[in-house]
């Protein structure tokens, strides 16, 4: 099993969580996060200054998958989430030794 966590801009998060469900992936965990990458922040006018925001809100979503799903989950996210400008975010892929479901006590490795 692979764990995936895929960061990306927030207002692509309607389009990765509907690829994601077209591929019948529903089970996902989603935290609002701020954070950095190549583009360093960007630069803001306010009340006549200029204003550095130096890290931008971003979604972090993490979901859990099948060896052999992978590829597919990788090719959704990132088809979904890209919109060709820096900032667009990335995707970590984590591998997983085994999973256990608290209310059952199921295993799954």
């Amino acid at each position: 099993m692979k764990l995936i966590k895929a960061i990306i801009r927030p207002e692509r998060f309607d389009f990765v969580k509907k690829a994601l469900e077209d591929r019948g992936l529903y089970a996902m965990t989603v935290t609002e996060v701020m954070g950095r990458g190549e583009q360093k922040g960007i630069s803001l006018k306010y009340r006549g200054g200029i204003m550095a925001v130096e890290l931008l809100p971003k979604i972090l979503i993490e979901v859990v998958v099948r060896d052999s799903e992978e590829e597919g989950v990788l090719t959704a996210i990132e088809t979904a989430a890209k919109t060709g400008k820096i900032g667009d975010g990335k995707i970590f892929v984590i591998r997983v030794e085994r999973s256990v479901r608290v209310r059952t006590g199921e295993v799954e490795a």
